[in-house]
């Protein structure tokens, strides 16, 4: 229960028990509690309720079809993908001390059989030196639990080629471990080199493909091809590039993501395998904005007259330059922007319509109730797809405003349902060859 508590901040948790018995629960008491400088006293009542809020699991080590990582976990999207087809989730790295509660409060994490990491750089010791590329495959090797599949939603970092060929030229480390060092990516595929999944799916930004002029594009597929993995859909050339998934095919959010899917070539089951498959797990019928959105929502969501005003004003400053830069408004039948890591800050790029008439005079309606207002972070679950209205309820163990950042910064999760289902019988497939050959 005490590493429960850990997940949750002072405030978040003080509200939610305050709702069983209003009053009794301060964040002052509920912090000396946390730093176990007092003892809880509940009631069988609050002690039910704190149980709920306990993660469970439908996959177990008995059950799993499957294990895989989770790197740069953020707040676990790309890992309830994988649960959802079978696998279990042996090794969770993530460095954001907010993320890890939102997580930690979401996920089952047993210690006997998960290990949760803080800093993915003390695993494969890329920051120590005087370590020799062996010493870091043992260490990995000893850190990180044997996985079949590896997910990493890895930071975008430009690689420095400079020095390539004086390193070649001294007898020094080539390859990946020289073009990829001082980049997160270089852990990833020290991990992936050290462990030899049978497959992985990377995820990034749509950008990555251009990042420092398509550079960190085309080192990122050398070194997955010398790693020995086939990446899907690599030669592909076209405008509608497979590998770009756009969130908006199963919630209304306009959300687009690369995602990279590789499996090893020495178990040929990669033949014939395309992301533009993923249209088959499509919703069949699409999902409404309205009915992701609450009927009743706290007036602290509704923007203040000040941050209304100058957010109009500066939309119609950039509107009369004839820029595109302004406020994206919406309304049930919407399909909203990109929702960003910033939304925190004036929750711009999304803004629920509550009835403003454009046709009226901007000041006499300015004090009037029907100013826009932000998602609230239960919406943001919906919207993100971790949670669903009336079910399936996300717990947000944190601030609005770190709550705003964590889902900005995630995935869409039906998205990763959808890649996962679509890798399912070649990962199956893999693992069952991987182990015939160890056998043999």
């Amino acid at each position: 229960m005490h590493k429960l508590l850990q997940s949750w901040d002072q405030k978040s948790l003080a509200n939610y028990l305050n709702q069983f018995s209003p009053g009794k629960w301060a964040r002052e008491t509920i912090n000396r509690w946390i730093k176990g400088k007092a003892s809880p006293s509940f009631t069988h009542h609050e002690y039910q309720h704190l149980l709920d809020l306990l993660p469970e699991t439908s996959v177990t080590p008995e059950s799993a079809a499957f294990r895989f990582v989770d790197l740069f976990a953020g707040i676990g999207g790309i890992r309830r993908g994988f649960e959802s087809v079978g696998g279990l989730c042996v090794f969770t790295s993530e460095w954001n001390k907010f993320a890890q509660r939102t997580y930690k409060a979401n996920y089952h994490c047993d210690p006997e059989h998960h290990v949760f990491n803080s800093d993915i750089r003390s695993v494969t010791l890329s920051q120590q030196q005087g370590i020799s590329e062996q010493q870091a495959y043992q260490h990995i090797n000893r850190e990180v639990p044997d996985h079949d599949v590896l997910l990493a939603g890895f930071p975008c970092q430009p690689f420095s080629l400079a020095g390539v060929s004086k390193k070649n030229a001294l007898g020094r480390v080539h390859g990946f471990e020289c073009q990829t060092q001082g980049t997160l990516f270089f852990d990833v595929a020290r991990i992936i080199k050290a462990k030899q999944p049978v497959a992985f799916v990377l995820e990034n930004v749509k950008n990555l493909k251009s990042h420092d002029g398509g550079k960190t594009f085309e080192v990122i597929l050398q070194t997955l091809d010398e790693l020995g993995y086939e990446v899907a859909d690599k030669q592909y050339q076209g405008k509608q590039d497979p590998k770009i998934i756009d969130a908006q095919h199963f919630l209304p959010q306009h959300r687009e993501r690369i995602v990279l899917v590789g499996f090893r070539k020495d178990l040929n089951v990669h033949q014939g395998f395309s992301l533009t498959d993923i249209a088959r797990f499509f919703p069949k019928q699409s999902v409404s904005l309205g009915s992701l959105l609450s009927e009743v929502v706290d007036s602290k969501y509704v923007l203040t007259p000040k941050l209304w005003q100058y957010l109009f004003t500066y939309a119609q400053k950039h509107k009369a330059k004839g820029n595109g830069f302004g406020f994206g408004l919406v309304n049930n039948n919407s399909v909203a922007r990109t929702l960003s890591a910033r939304y925190y800050k004036d929750g711009s790029e999304i803004l629920v319509d509550r009835g403003w008439d454009f046709n009226r005079s901007f000041e006499e309606q300015l004090e009037s109730g029907n100013r826009p207002r932000r998602l609230t972070p239960e919406e943001c679950a919906r919207l993100m797809g971790f949670s669903k209205p009336g079910e399936n309820q996300f717990k947000i163990p944190v601030s609005d405003t770190q709550a705003y950042k964590q889902f900005g910064n995630s995935v869409v999760v039906p998205v990763f349902e959808a890649v996962a289902k679509l890798m399912e019988p070649r990962i199956l497939n893999a693992v069952q060859i991987a182990k015939s050959a160890n056998v043999a």
